[in-house]
């Protein structure tokens, strides 16, 4: 008999489990009770963009008994590099805090590829705060590496 835990599943998020994943994107360090979200109009319009548009995803990693542990944002970009094929953009990664040191972080990465992969996408990238030294490892752990300088300008 396995005592090893059961794998959690991604899957794309609904509706309900909006405040479950604005817990998680509210504060990476500590865990947020999404009880105590409030889902503002702007995180409605947002989500329901994102989950009306085909060329993006809200997923989340859900544990056996359906709790959100982790999410991330995947956006499909359309482009004329890498022959055609489209990029897989990842944003808003997260497990939640107290879930992290399980290999969910590698679970929900290699589920996330494996999704792009079928897709079709040629690549896969991602933006991380420069401070986020232990994100970096985790990330190129993965098989990730550094190519480019990234560039915001607030609006």
């Amino acid at each position: 008999m396995s005592t090893a835990a059961p794998t959690p599943t991604l899957r794309p998020a609904t509706r309900a489990d909006l405040p479950a994943v604005l817990a998680l994107l509210a504060d990476e360090d500590r865990v947020v009770d999404p009880a105590t979200v409030v889902v503002t109009e702007a995180y409605e319009r947002a989500f329901h963009a994102i989950d009306t548009d085909p060329r993006n995803e809200m997923l989340v990693l859900a544990d056996a008994d359906g709790a959100v542990i982790g999410c991330l944002q995947a956006t499909y970009i359309p482009g004329l590099g890498k022959g055609g094929a489209e990029r897989a953009l990842l944003e808003a990664v997260r497990i939640r805090a107290d879930r992290r040191g399980e290999g969910l972080g590698r679970v929900l990465m290699a589920l996330a590829i494996d999704r792009a992969r079928s897709r079709g996408c040629g690549l896969v990238q991602l933006t991380s705060n420069k401070q986020r030294e232990a994100a970096h490892r985790f990330y190129a752990g993965l098989g990730f590496t550094r190519s480019h300088d990234g560039f915001k300008l607030a609006l």
